[in-house]
């Protein structure tokens, strides 16, 4: 295994680069990183839609992400790659087709995030800032969503982890993130399968249990911060 990894590690990290595209375990970070990036605006769009109370506004966001997380993240990728060139008359490439396909479908799964995150806060809080004469949207913006959001940020991180393994997905339309990397370093030498697709196993599994245990320690960090403002709520009780 030694030898392999000294022969083939650059090209497992970042592919042909810089006498090519960029590859490998670097085009695998870089694509979930913008996906999660660009998906969350959305998300936050979504979430707060979700939360509305509006049904004009609600329902028809609803429905768009009930559809979407009921679809497999393979078939949202057959649409970008095959379904909207059709449409549109533009044919992208495999990055901008996998990033499109992983924006929509981690802002669906965000904006339930996002709605768990407004839900969270006590009510009594909207209700305050709506008495002191803030409307909703600006009671939401300045009093609720900012608890949200950073309440959110283990979900957050367990996204990453979800987008970072979803991207193996792009293998299917040719895109040259790690694990189409490996494939190709185990064509380059056959007899040894089992090493190359251990060592994605092993590049997987340190990254993910890596963030894992990230999103574990805000989740604690965030309880320890709210613990002291619930036992003085006790104690004036």
């Amino acid at each position: 295994m030694r030898e392999l990894f000294d022969t083939y590690w650059l090209y497992f990290l970042v592919g042909q680069y810089p006498n090519g595209p960029l590859g490998g375990l670097a085009l695998t970070l870089l694509l979930a990183a913008g996906a999660l990036l660009l998906a969350l605006p959305l998300g936050v769009l979504f979430g707060l839609a979700r939360v509305s109370p509006w049904r004009s506004v609600r329902w028809p966001v609803t429905a768009i992400v009930f559809v979407v997380r009921g679809t497999p993240l393979l078939m949202v990728v057959f649409w970008a790659y095959f379904f909207l060139p059709s449409v549109t008359g533009v044919k992208t490439d495999q990055f901008t087709t996998m990033l499109v396909a992983l924006v929509v479908f981690n802002a669906a799964y965000l904006a339930e995030i996002v709605r768990a995150g407004i839900r969270g806060p006590p009510r009594g809080q909207m209700e305050c800032a709506r008495a002191l004469g803030l409307s909703y949207p600006r009671a939401m913006r300045r009093v609720v969503l900012p608890q949200a959001l950073r309440n959110m940020l283990p979900s957050l991180v367990n996204q990453f982890v979800v987008t970072i393994k979803e991207t193996s997905l792009g293998y299917i339309i040719g895109l040259t993130e790690v694990a189409f990397i490996a494939t190709q370093i185990n064509t380059q030498v056959f007899i040894r399968p089992a090493e190359v697709f251990g060592i994605l196993g092993l590049t997987y599994f340190v990254l993910c249990f890596g963030l894992s245990r990230l999103a574990y320690a805000l989740e604690r960090r965030l309880a320890r911060r709210a613990a002291p403002s619930s036992s003085s709520g006790l104690r004036t009780t």
